[in-house]
């Protein structure tokens, strides 16, 4: 009987340390494209500025990189983001395998 409980609260904790694991994966993966969000704005505010205050003709030849790096930037994060969303999306029904095996046993 003792045994029993034993196993039971190993597969609670299993299931609790699993979702923690998920929700720090979401957190880590919206960081990421949060971060990616913020180089691209430094970019564009960078090609803007250049934009702005630069009278030479040729200023072009600066603010266009910038406006591409910038742009390149946030696809890529987007991206990114999107895949990593589908593939944490897509390992969570491994969690719930082991919440129905627990929940069957009580």
């Amino acid at each position: 009987m003792e045994d029993k409980f034993v196993d039971k609260a190993i597969k609670k904790d299993l299931i609790l340390r699993e979702k923690l694991a998920i929700q720090r994966t979401h957190l880590a993966n919206q960081t990421t494209f949060l971060s990616f969000l913020r180089s691209s704005m430094y970019f564009l505010v960078a090609g803007l500025t250049i934009q702005n205050l630069a009278v030479h003709p040729h200023a072009g030849i600066f603010e266009i990189p910038l406006f591409t790096i910038s742009g390149v930037l946030f696809i890529t994060g987007a991206l990114n983001y999107f895949r990593n969303h589908k593939r944490i999306k897509d390992s969570e029904i491994h969690i719930g395998g082991y919440k129905s095996e627990y929940e069957q046993e009580n």
